[in-house]
């Protein structure tokens, strides 16, 4: 709904202000449909479902850690488990992922996934006992790392190249939108119930995907020509130039085959799944997610002023700012320069927390149990230094979700070819949230043995590592079709599609 209001807003603008230029630009706006947002709307709620479960630890760890059952207390060990098996379970929804998306289509894989969804939210709703806790995180794990792997290539493959960019960051958007409302919730609901209101997102996905259409890039690659073509007319209207679009499709996909190991020599194979693949690595390496896990107890261990209860919703807020920033200039500054400012905030800001904690009393040791400095009368002492690690994060969660968060999902979605597209971006989820599971372990045993200092150094380093690779890797898919694309890594010099 964001996107498509600012779309028009920016389209009234330009044609009032352009005269000729902004005229083609109205012609092409109102040849995309609305039915195009509303199949990507139905399907970013399993990103609002993702987001929401994801975060779904956050008020419930304090309520269960005070519970009146003692089949429900959890100790440290359990806690940790509780927050990063969610991570194990995304990484075996990747690999489900990297099976159906090409054996069942985009869009039934992402419909499959609102059944792990929802009874994994029956189970945490009815639990007794921690196992049942523990496997019904692991159940929305599933469901989150299988809508992680689908929902990015169903909404590139049906998005209009002009407005691709800014409907392929809306994954990110709906998940941080998921996110920030469990944080509201929960300052309201008991945790049961919370867990009653995670199941609705995936049920009404599952219910409005009945009546989208699939792919038209994946009907085309199976053969179903006739029903790839009207589905591709429901996308963009019948009075649009969709007859030329879908033999540009046509052209592209039987210029391919299924991939073989084999093909994987070619760079019009290696070179984007590696792009993709070290991309979404490097995007967990800049500590995203152990960030999020551990806020408060960072806040607690560089003694920042501020009430545990508002923390997460005051991320959540950045980060919702932050998307929606992304969102509105992906397709105007284009993919890499919201890359190479994004990487220079979260350089700036992991620096700043370096120095921080190395100059100043940040001293290793559990970090769950570090309380703030109290003075003598035991009210807690507030300096204005200790706002920097505040600012310093709130400056990271911006630049990550402006660039680093949104795009990396946006351009895998995007280089992939379409023979390798369904298995390679389950593997890209496999590796993100494989990735997300050890760093946020190690960073636990790092911060106790060593302090803060040593893993916002290393973070630091991955955020210049990110902008070199940005440099030297990454290429501009902005107004690009993905046939163009699919053509650069074909020829390796130019955006054209080859007519011969």
């Amino acid at each position: 709904i964001f996107v498509f209001c600012w779309n028009q807003f920016w389209l009234d603008n330009e044609t009032f202000s352009s005269g000729q230029k902004s005229w083609n630009t109205s012609l092409i706006y109102k040849n995309i449909k609305s039915q195009l947002y509303l199949a990507v709307f139905s399907a970013v709620l399993g990103n609002f479902s993702f987001g929401y479960s994801l975060v779904y630890p956050s008020p419930v760890i304090p309520q269960l850690k005070n519970s009146d059952n003692p089949q429900l207390k959890m100790n440290t060990e359990q806690i940790a488990w509780f927050g990063s098996i969610f991570t194990l379970g995304a990484a075996a929804g990747g690999l489900g992922a990297m099976l159906l998306n090409d054996l069942i289509g985009r869009k039934i894989s992402i419909m499959v996934s609102a059944v792990p969804s929802t009874v994994g939210y029956i189970v945490m709703g009815a639990a007794q006992v921690t196992w049942m806790l523990h496997l019904g995180r692991f159940l929305t794990g599933i469901a989150g790392g299988m809508t992680a792997a689908s929902i990015p290539v169903y909404i590139s493959e049906i998005s209009h190249p002009k407005v691709r960019g800014a409907l392929g960051s809306c994954p990110q958007v709906t998940a941080v939108f998921g996110a920030l409302s469990l944080y509201v919730l929960g300052l309201v609901l008991p945790w049961r119930w919370l867990a009653v209101v995670g199941e609705f997102p995936a049920l009404l996905m599952l219910l409005l995907l009945c009546f989208m259409p699939d792919s038209p890039r994946y009907l085309v690659s199976c053969g179903q020509r006739d029903k790839a073509l009207k589905a591709l007319e429901w996308l963009r209207g019948p009075n649009s130039e969709f007859t030329t679009e879908f033999s540009r499709i046509e052209f592209s996909i039987s210029s391919q085959g299924k991939i073989q190991w084999s093909d994987l020599k070619i760079p019009f194979y290696y070179k984007p799944i590696l792009i993709s693949t070290l991309m979404r690595f490097l995007q967990q390496m800049t500590g995203i997610t152990p960030i999020l896990v551990f806020l408060e107890p960072i806040f607690l261990k560089t003694d920042v002023f501020l009430e545990p209860k508002y923390d997460a919703a005051l991320v959540g807020i950045i980060r919702l700012m932050s998307v929606g920033i992304a969102a509105t200039l992906m397709d105007k500054a284009g993919r890499k320069a919201l890359l190479y400012a994004s990487g220079f905030l979260m350089f700036l800001s992991t620096l700043t927390m370096n120095m921080y904690s190395h100059n100043s009393h940040c001293p290793s040791g559990n970090l769950t149990g570090t309380m703030l400095t109290q003075d003598p009368a035991g009210a807690s002492a507030f300096h204005a230094i200790t706002l920097i690690p505040l600012i310093s994060t709130m400056v990271f969660i911006f630049g990550y979700a402006m660039g680093w968060g949104p795009i990396t999902w946006l351009l895998m979605s995007e280089i992939l070819p379409l023979g390798a597209r369904g298995i390679t971006s389950g593997l890209c989820v496999v590796v993100s949230w494989l990735t997300a599971f050890v760093l946020t372990h190690v960073f636990m045993h790092v911060v106790e043995a060593y302090g803060l200092f040593v893993p916002f150094l290393f973070f630091s380093v991955v955020c210049v590592v990110n902008i070199i690779f940005t440099a030297v890797c990454v290429p501009e898919t902005r107004n690009r079709s993905l046939e163009e694309i699919e053509n650069y890594f074909r020829t390796g010099r130019k955006f054209t599609i080859l007519d011969g």
